[in-house]
């Protein structure tokens, strides 16, 4: 099998062999450039521009009134027919972005650029310097690909297409703190639907040009290895209809807990391969070679997930693990899909990842902290609904699953989400999902393939034995572009009359979040503050029959504590260039079982309801109660923002006091990391 070292060498000399430039033959003529010889027209058409800007250019009274002496990097389009169009706006002030949107809609129109005399669309990157000066008509070096933007080099040709996955029905990677900024522009203006995650690049490029944010951000870098450190893709070839990316990712950590472990380590070195064939079909996938050793309560929840085989663990939110030399985890992980997009209306993706329904950073309908899972989903939009079935093929990996000769038994899940932009603010996401499996012989009933929601009569009609079905209701209100609540309620089972006779009924398994986020914080931009609360009644997402828990990989598919808890979270992040820094704390009560006991307190998702304590005086956080207290601090910055590969420390202080102890893992964690990662999924070590 070939080495890493040898993967890399031949993933840069196939990038050297790619490697090619685009070129523009004319830029565009500004009026009164006409008689210029081609050498010029790059700078009549600068010295234009700056000089319209100059005479037109207003600076509010607001902006005046501070003394501000700075900069606005406006990102404009020359399209085919010689229309400016401005993409994005990179001020503090609001007033100087509607200034320099009202200068460049009065620029005159000009000859578009042309490309082997064919007229092409030129995006470009103009800073304006506060307070203004004029432009100078000296004929200066403007030749971009040697010096970067300053005074003299005011206009900066972007035209080649760096990264055509903006362009592409390929999934944004799901990390919160990249959608934060995501959300932040879906929800300015009209309501859009951000529940179901991850987002397609082309269903929010109607919300945020991606590839200008991105722009603002890029290194003035020549030489191949710099651009390819900190700003392009490792391998990237564009053809006639086709395109594909090929990146290695490292997530390489070094820490130190409190425990007795020596220290803490990751080593994960991967490839990612991505692209598409026309504009309708894109595909990736992911391979990851990985060994660690973690906290040691990381570590110690991961071998009580011993698997059916008996010689395997699960490492929380990644697979399948064995023994890496005698206290650590190798896990190998694959992840892939395929996207089809037929039309306006449909999009089709097959593979192997996750998903996520909510606007918080939990959810109690489907989230992404179990490990990935086959899935087939079909997204429909129209009018003001997106309604989307999510078909799943998830693992129950229990010593005792019954699977035969070590392989894993097999459960299947169908998820159906619709979401109402009820009002420009409002907007409603009503949820079921029922699960499945094989256990019988019988097969599987082609009845949990129907795609309208609302069937639980399938689970009714066949009997409890079938199935496992949930339903719920996702709301979210904005107040403001800038602030929006949310909340979500999941009912896995309920008798009504048992609700409100305050008895504490087992059968009452339903679950409560509330939250809001708040951008731009206290009119800091970029500030992202959170709150959420979390409420989930004892036995939820268990049932009678272990095999049809709402569980993958020995996890829950939903809230990672199972059930039976309460929590609250505040969440700080901030985000300047390519720096960023977050704060997390967590503050809730679970209940879990004692050790050595069959009866079930309604905490573990993979003990059967039956064996419940009681049928009456359930309440949230009973059995072996623990308080749980968690803070996260995390800071760093991009070295490179297209697989989000980050230089980051971070640090975590975790107290955690059950009336009984679970194992032998300090009930007062501390845990510093620091390291070199790409970030393209949520890892949760928040439990």
């Amino acid at each position: 099998m070939p080495s890493i070292k040898h993967t890399l060498l031949f993933l840069f000399i196939f990038a050297v062999s790619f490697h090619t430039y685009s070129q523009v033959e004319r830029a565009p003529i500004y009026p009164g450039c006409d008689e210029n010889d081609l050498d010029n027209l790059d700078f009549c058409f600068d010295y234009s521009v700056r000089n319209f800007i100059y005479e037109h250019f207003n600076i509010p009274n607001t902006v005046t009134k501070t003394n501000y002496n700075g900069e606005v990097k406006v990102y404009f389009v020359v399209d085919k027919n010689g229309q400016f169009e401005v993409l994005y706006v990179n001020t503090m002030y609001k007033e100087l972005e509607a200034e320099a949107k009202r200068v460049f809609a009065n620029l005159p129109q000009v000859k578009p650029a042309t490309f082997n005399g064919r007229a092409i669309e030129n995006q470009y990157i103009i800073p304006i310097k506060i307070p203004l000066t004029k432009p100078t008509q000296e004929i200066t070096n403007t030749d971009t690909s040697e010096k970067g933007l300053d005074v003299t080099t005011v206009v900066k040709n972007t035209s080649k297409n760096l990264f055509p996955e903006f362009e592409s029905e390929l999934n944004i990677p799901f990390t919160h703190r990249s959608y934060d900024n995501l959300i932040y522009h879906l929800q300015k203006g009209q309501n859009t639907h951000s529940a179901f995650k991850p987002y397609i690049y082309n269903e929010v490029k109607p919300y945020v040009d991606l590839k200008a944010q991105r722009e603002t951000i890029l290194k003035d870098k020549t030489s191949w290895g710099g651009r390819k450190l900190w700003n392009e893709h490792f391998v990237l070839v564009n053809g006639k209809n086709f395109w594909f990316t090929v990146n290695p990712m490292l997530d390489l950590q070094l820490g130190k807990d409190n425990s007795d472990v020596d220290y803490t380590y990751n080593n994960t070195r991967a490839v990612q391969i991505q692209g598409a064939l026309g504009k309708k079909f894109s595909f990736q996938t992911s391979l990851y070679e990985s060994q660690g050793r973690f906290a040691d309560y990381f570590n110690q929840y991961a071998r009580s997930m011993r698997t059916n085989d008996g010689n395997t663990y699960v490492v929380p939110g990644r697979g399948k693990a064995k023994v890496f030399k005698d206290d650590g985890f190798d896990y190998p992980v694959a992840e892939a899909y395929i996207s089809y997009t037929p039309n306006n209306f449909f999009n089709f993706q097959f593979g192997n990842g996750k998903n996520f329904i909510g606007d918080g950073y939990r959810s109690l309908l489907l989230s992404d902290g179990a490990p990935p899972s086959t899935f087939f989903k079909i997204s429909t939009k129209f009018w003001k609904i997106k309604y989307t079935n999510l078909w799943m093929w998830t693992d129950d990996v229990r010593p005792s699953s019954g699977g035969d000769n070590g392989r894993n038994l097999r459960k299947y899940v169908a998820i159906h989400h619709l979401s109402w932009n009820a009002t420009e603010r409002l907007n409603i996401g009503l949820f079921e999902s029922v699960t499945t499996n094989n256990i019988n012989g019988d097969g599987f009933d082609i009845a949990f393939f129907n795609p309208i929601i609302f069937y639980r009569s399938v689970e009714f009609g066949l009997g409890s034995e079938s199935g496992n079905a949930q339903i719920g209701l996702n709301l979210k209100y904005k107040f403001s572009d800038n602030f929006y609540a949310y909340n979500q309620l999941l009912i896995d089972e309920m008798t009504v009359g048992e609700v409100f006779s305050g008895d504490g009924y087992w059968g009452n398994k339903f679950g409560l979040q509330f939250g809001a986020k708040y951008f731009d914080a206290f009119k800091v931009k970029n500030l992202m503050l959170q709150g959420e609360f979390n409420w989930v009644r004892p036995y939820t997402y268990s049932h009678q029959y272990v095999d049809l828990n709402n569980g993958h990989y020995n996890q829950s598919l939903s809230h990672q504590w199972g059930g039976n808890f309460w929590e609250t979270i505040a969440i700080a992040r901030y985000n300047k260039n390519r720096w960023f820094g977050s704060a997390k704390f967590v503050i809730g009560k679970k209940g879990f079982d004692f050790n050595n006991s069959n009866i079930s307190y309604g905490g573990d998702i993979y003990k059967s309801y039956d064996d419940r304590v009681s049928d009456y005086n359930n309440e949230v956080g009973q059995g072996n109660t623990s308080n749980i207290f968690i803070a996260d601090l995390q800071g760093g910055y991009v070295v490179n923002p297209v697989h989000n590969f980050q230089l980051f420390a971070g640090f975590t202080y975790r107290d955690f006091d059950p009336v009984q102890a679970i194992n032998s893992a300090p009930n007062s964690t501390t845990w510093f990391t620091v390291g070199l990662r790409s970030e393209v999924f949520n890892w949760y070590f928040d439990f």
